[in-house]
This record gives C-alpha cells, structure tokens and sequence, in this order.
C-alpha cells in the first residue's frame, strides 16, 4: 500500500439480530471476492469488531474489510461486472447490508 492508492472499505453493522458467518466469510466470500476481482486487487484486510471505545461496550461493526487498489476506476472496472454474482453471496454469510466507502490514502504512518 502507498499513498495515493484507493481504499475500498465494506462495513458490516453490529446491530441487534444480526448475523455474521466468520467462518464462511473468510473461507468462502473473501477468496471469490478475490477470484473475481483479480489483479486490480492489490490486497485485503479483514478486521472483526470486538470492542466499542468505552469499557464494555460493543463493536460499532462486526467486520470491516478494506481493499486496496491503485484507482477508483480499477475498482469500478473490476467490481462492476462482477457485483451479482458478489452480492448473491451475502445471504450466505450475513443479514447485514453493508456499507461501502472508497477512500484514498493520504499519509502512510510507521509507529
């Protein structure tokens, strides 16, 4: 990842009478994700919710996912023909419908 680059962050709420299937997300949504999404793909980071900002509290998400790409069109381009067949997928694993966010990279920081 380098800056400039395009983020593409799929957020899953955590809210009363959700679901979430963690298993089958990453054993079978994330690898057709990146079967279809192929090259313009950069990478992925998956990131499961486990705590909210105040002790005790819940996770705002159960999971969020962040895609890397090198332009918003390489993730359109990629996405776009392949969305059916990616949103059929989600009954599979949620009841949640996710939000979507594409984001570029500003500052790369190492602690």
């Amino acid at each position: 990842m380098k800056e400039g680059m395009i983020t593409v962050t799929v957020s899953y709420a955590n809210a009363e009478g959700s679901t979430f299937d963690k298993e089958y997300y990453l054993e079978n949504h994330i690898p057709l994700v990146n079967k279809l999404l192929g090259d313009p793909l950069k990478g992925a980071m998956v990131e499961y919710g486990i705590a909210g900002g105040a002790p005790g509290s819940d996770a705002a998400y159960v999971c969020k996912t962040t895609m890397y790409f090198d332009t918003v069109e390489d993730f359109q381009n990629s996405f776009g023909p392949n969305a059916p067949e990616i949103l059929a997928d989600l009954p599979n694993f949620t009841n949640v419908e996710p939000s979507l966010q594409i984001s570029e990279i500003a500052k790369i920081a190492a602690g």
